[in-house]
């Protein structure tokens, strides 16, 4: 995994998202899951930005929830490839947390490595060019 050590997020902004009350658990931060499906979408919005029109999800390296997000964040999520293979594609997805008041913060909560496979509409694995 590209894990930078810097402080500014790695690759391009594919999506942002304000993160609301129907997505906390009982402890009042926002469901992992909830992170993990929009690293997925992010990931895919990457891969079309790449050419990529159809892509299947097939591995995501293990995930770290380096800060907890809260209801009120905006989360950002910034993407790279990796890695380019015959008909799959790896992307790094680097996940910010922009805090709202009292105390305003930008933080790095997670990252993830996600590989997709290029499929046709019948989602067999189709070259990419």
């Amino acid at each position: 995994m590209a894990q930078s050590q810097t402080e500014n997020p790695v690759g391009e902004p594919a999506i942002r998202v304000l993160m609301m009350p129907r997505d906390t658990n009982v402890h009042g931060t926002i469901f992992g899951g909830v992170i993990l499906s929009h690293i997925d979408q992010a990931g895919a919005v990457h891969a079309r930005n790449e050419g990529l029109d159809r892509v299947v999800t097939i591995a995501m390296e293990a995930v770290e929830f380096k800060r907890p997000v809260y209801v009120g964040d905006v989360v950002s999520f910034y993407c790279e490839t990796l890695r380019t293979g015959r008909t799959s594609i790896a992307i790094f997805v680097d996940v910010w947390a922009k805090r709202s008041m009292p105390h305003p913060a930008n933080e790095r909560v997670t990252s993830a490595e996600i590989v997709f496979v290029h499929v046709d509409e019948g989602r067999n694995p189709l070259p990419i060019r």
